[in-house]
């Protein structure tokens, strides 16, 4: 009986021994882990790095997080099972089995250290990865360790094990600044996760053991090396093919990795996407925004003997305003200002301001295609004395039609024309009103020579001031990242704005000046115009068709002048195609001609009717309140030589005529003057609302029926023909009436007062 109870004393004190030991490693097992708090970046899903996309949800551009990385989280079932098989092969082969903490692998990391007096092995969890790498960085020692294996064990009791391997995945750092492994795949494979072979899936599991020593792009041999040490491990811990394995050593190493120029790569510094947390849509097509990159970089380089090393280009949709592709220059890595943003530097625009002006002078000088223009030597007074203008080619072509002088890019009649406007204000209120920024507050600064481009303007700006021109009128912001409104306004009349856009599309009117089957010529109607600054620092070229507005600027950043290239030779080729692309697949169209507007048949020497069957006539648009009146025989000579009157004499009788068997002078007949028969200066007038036919309107009476341009600050002035009405209101007004011929100027003084 004694020895029983002693045995049985004995079983009762191993018994508490066993449950003394065996209670605090429970505890220390399951619960002393949730006495340490999981780190913060285990609490939420890891930020995706913003990414820019196109219009239809293409990437553009994948930009950095603040600590200049990159990462893209995916699920798990979007991670082949060859990378998870390999990862766990390089970094935890227990995984599957244990519980947070690989104790063999503990065990024997805590051997190798007392025999060889420092750390050979790791026996780092992936759970205790996951935990180190979603903490912040702390010194590393006894206290941090004990932590990291406390807080991977609660991770193991609250999350699965496909939780935390996503998890891990998605925050391992794989080197060159990519985080996680969709980006890791992107960058050295430009590859989907899902397209990843075998040896792909064991170089990228090797990687984040040390991630700059086993680089592939800088140390292939290294990264080799560890890739087939990771196939080996698995070979060993794995059911896997030993064929599949072999095949997979053997694989030659082939890296993809991301070239450092990105499409559109200027995106990165807009504003707008600042505050940008994933994601952002843009206005771009991909496609597109390539493909013109291309196209610049090529001809970029066809030019380069020319000293032609930038060009930018600016494409927008016309019913949007959205901007399709922007190319800021030929080379964005180029270090004599590639990284400038040739779109939105303000540079010298040439001639390309003059479809403004002629615009101006239709809606303001009654003008029409057929008007004629001299294009005679005109001293003009400037700050600095008189100038004498040339055009392009030195030579002056007497009587010009509108069209003709905007088709041929003259400098003369365009720098008459802004005069007859009054000087260089119409022509920067309405350069400002369609969103040019550039131009500063005093139009007297430009002078005249505004038309002619000596006012720096942005790409954007004057792409978008074209695309107005495609809207008959309508102005709309250019936008880049879509708004939910963008309101228009009309700046300009639509008739106005087709006959500058017939004018910019006609092939023959242009063709003594620009030689047809150049790069302006294309399969489908298209408006266009290019311009050339002075020393040939700017080359220019934009035009439109219904659908599209292309804006093509060439050049240097530095200002280095090109070697005589104009802008039909270095941003023509570019327009040219660039507008092929866009068409490709949209069919385009043209403009319905605005109601009002009149074919008529004209003598281009004169801008008067003639029969359409005569020999000279040439057919033209006119609006139908501004027939030109019809030519008589005492416009021609015996000869049928059209006679021009006095104000043409000096350059008749000069070199640059070159027209002596169609044109005649008259010396006897001076250009008539302007006379204003009624109302006489200081007229008063009285309203009587007693009569019927209304006493409110007034319409003048001159000498030259409709070719004065009438203008009162004061009184509404309503178009009509052979002379406009003028709407009579109470008070003192400024009556002004032009005369486009000779820009004298006529001021008149009203009084009117009601009964």
């Amino acid at each position: 009986m004694v020895v029983r109870l002693k045995s049985k004393s004995k079983w009762r004190r191993r018994i508490i021994r066993g449950v003394c030991v065996a209670v605090p490693v429970l505890l220390g097992w399951f619960a002393l882990p949730f006495a340490v708090p999981l780190p913060a970046g285990l609490l939420e899903n890891p930020a995706a790095s913003p990414v820019l996309l196109d219009r239809h949800g293409a990437p553009i551009l994948h930009l950095t997080l603040p600590d200049s990385s990159r990462t893209a989280p995916v699920a798990l079932d979007e991670i082949p099972a060859d990378l998870i098989a390999c990862t766990i092969a390089a970094e935890d082969k227990r995984f599957y089995r244990h519980g947070g903490i690989d104790a063999l692998a503990t065990l024997r990391a805590g051997r190798d250290l007392l025999a060889k007096r420092r750390v050979v092995s790791g026996a780092s969890t992936i759970t205790q990865q996951l935990v180190k790498i979603s903490s912040p960085p702390a010194k590393r020692g006894p206290f941090t360790k004990v932590y990291e294996a406390l807080a991977a064990r609660r991770l193991e009791m609250t999350w699965s094990k496909n939780q935390i391997l996503t998890a891990y995945l998605n925050r391992l750092d794989y080197g060159n600044l990519r985080i996680g492994i969709a980006e890791a795949a992107r960058f050295y494979f430009q590859k989907p996760l899902a397209d990843l072979s075998l040896a792909e899936c064991a170089l990228l599991a090797g990687l984040p053991q040390s991630p700059s020593r086993l680089n592939p792009v800088r140390h292939p041999r290294r990264a080799t090396v560890r890739r087939n040490t990771v196939l080996s491990r698995l070979a060993v811990i794995g059911n896997h093919d030993p064929a599949r394995l072999a095949a997979a050593r053997a694989e030659p190493l082939t890296l993809r990795p991301l070239a450092e120029s990105q499409p559109a790569p200027w995106l990165a510094r807009q504003p707008q996407i600042s505050n940008v947390k994933s994601q952002i849509r843009t206005t771009l097509d991909l496609p597109l925004q390539r493909d013109l990159e291309a196209i610049v970089r090529e001809e970029t380089a066809r030019l380069r003997d020319a000293n032609l090393r930038h060009a930018a280009v600016v494409v927008i949709h016309n019913p949007t305003g959205e901007i399709l592709a922007l190319v800021s220059s030929a080379d964005w890595a180029d270090p004599r200002g590639g990284q400038l943003n040739g779109a939105l530097v303000p540079r010298s625009p040439g001639s390309t301001l003059k479809p403004f002006t002629y615009l101006l002078a239709i809606e303001r000088n009654h003008r029409i295609p057929t008007s004629i223009l001299a294009d005679i030597p005109s001293p003009f007074r400037t700050p600095q004395g008189l100038d004498l203008p040339e055009n392009y080619d030195r030579n002056y072509r007497g009587p010009v039609t509108l069209r003709a002088a905007l088709a041929c890019s003259l400098n003369v009649p365009a720098l008459r024309e802004l005069n007859f406007l009054g000087g260089p204000k119409p022509l920067h209120q309405l350069l400002e009103s369609l969103g040019i920024t550039t131009l500063g507050s005093d139009s007297s600064v430009h002078g005249l020579g505004l038309t002619l481009g000596n006012a720096p303007v942005r790409l954007l700006e004057l792409t978008n001031a074209y695309a107005t021109l495609a809207r008959q009128g309508r102005h709309l912001a250019p936008v880049l990242f879509p708004a939910n409104c963008n309101a228009d306004r009309l700046v300009f009349k639509a008739s106005s704005s087709y006959l500058i856009t017939d004018i910019l599309a006609d092939a023959t009117a242009r063709a003594p000046s620009f030689q047809p089957g150049g790069p302006l010529d294309l399969p489908f109607k298209c408006a266009v115009k290019t311009g050339t600054s002075s020393d040939f620092h700017d080359n220019w070229c934009l035009g439109f068709t219904p659908e599209f507005t292309v804006g093509v600027w060439a050049g240097n950043f530095e200002h280095q002048p090109m070697k005589g290239l104009s802008g039909i030779a270095g941003a023509g080729p570019i327009f040219h195609r660039a507008m092929l692309r866009l068409h490709r697949d949209n069919e385009p169209t043209w403009f319905a001609r605005p109601a009002g507007l009149v074919e008529i048949s004209i003598d281009p020497r004169t801008g008067k009717l003639l029969p359409a069957t005569a020999e000279n006539a040439r057919r033209d648009l006119a609006p139908a309140d501004q027939i030109p009146p019809a030519a008589t025989p005492a416009d021609y000579d015996a000869s049928g030589h059209a006679l021009l009157d006095s104000s043409y004499a000096e350059w008749f009788a000069s070199r640059h005529n070159f027209r002596h068997n169609e044109l005649a002078l008259n010396a006897a007949r001076a250009p008539e003057k302007l006379r204003i028969i009624s109302p006489a200066d200081n007229a008063t007038f009285l309203l009587d609302p007693e009569i019927p036919s209304g006493s409110d309107k007034l319409r003048p009476v001159t000498n030259l029926p409709g070719t004065a341009h009438w203008q009162s600050s004061t009184l509404r002035i309503e178009p009509a023909s052979p002379e406009p009405i003028i709407h009579l209101t109470p008070g003192t007004h400024t009556l002004t009436a032009t005369d486009p011929a000779t820009g004298v100027v006529h001021n008149l003084t009203l009084r009117v007062k009601s009964l």
